[in-house]
């Protein structure tokens, strides 16, 4: 049976490299992937960006009302009616893989469990478990509930330890008050820290 895969860390952790380097595994050995993303990730608008600076566009944006099974289907299908040819044989999807799932919402996570275990494809999802404020993201929450895997990739923390929270910073300011997701950019960006510099930074505050 296909299985659900939770591959998680904080901030600058490596996720995205590590997708695309997933995904040129599998096609390296000739098998066919899917690459996802949800658009409320505007970053790098319909690509996936890594850090390392790695770019690939992806066969498919999720926006929060879409239903994510019928958009994998369609396209593992080969339809695509936005096209000249609407469609277009392709052999059978390997591996489904999706950047920034802690932006997709509960129903779509449950997707992609439907799609491992009745599709018979294996889904790879990559995110962020905690927001700034040390909240779950609805999408990584219910990945933790759901997945047959989950995969901590780790980074480190100014001071050495292992990072586990993400603080958000507007300039170099540090704030704790705001939405819950705002794309890290120009104006807006991240630092992940071990628990003991978060609780410093924050006064000992959590959430």
């Amino acid at each position: 049976m296909a299985k659900l895969y939770f591959r998680y860390g904080a901030m600058n952790s490596g996720k995205s490299t590590s997708l695309l380097q997933a995904a040129f595994n599998y096609e390296e050995r000739g098998q066919r992937i899917a690459l996802a993303k949800p658009g409320v990730d505007t970053k790098g608008d319909t690509a996936i960006v890594s850090r390392l600076g790695l770019r690939r566009e992806v066969d498919f944006v999720v926006a929060p009302q879409d239903d994510l099974r019928e958009q994998f289907t369609a396209m593992a299908s080969g339809e695509d009616p936005e096209a000249l040819l609407t469609h277009v044989d392709a052999p059978p999807v390997a591996c489904l893989l999706v950047d920034e799932a802690q932006f997709l919402t509960r129903a779509q996570v449950d997707d992609l469990l439907r799609i491992a275990v009745l599709d018979g494809v294996p889904v790879l999802a990559y995110g962020i478990r905690t927001d700034f404020r040390t909240h779950a993201f609805p999408g990584s929450a219910r990945l933790m509930e759901l997945a047959h895997s989950l995969e901590e990739l780790k980074t480190i923390c100014r001071c050495g330890s292992k990072a586990m929270f993400n603080t958000r910073r507007v300039g170099d300011a540090v704030v704790f008050d705001g939405d819950q997701v705002a794309i890290d950019g120009e104006d807006v960006w991240y630092e992940s820290l071990c628990a003991r510099c978060y609780l410093e930074i924050s006064g000992g505050q959590l959430g």
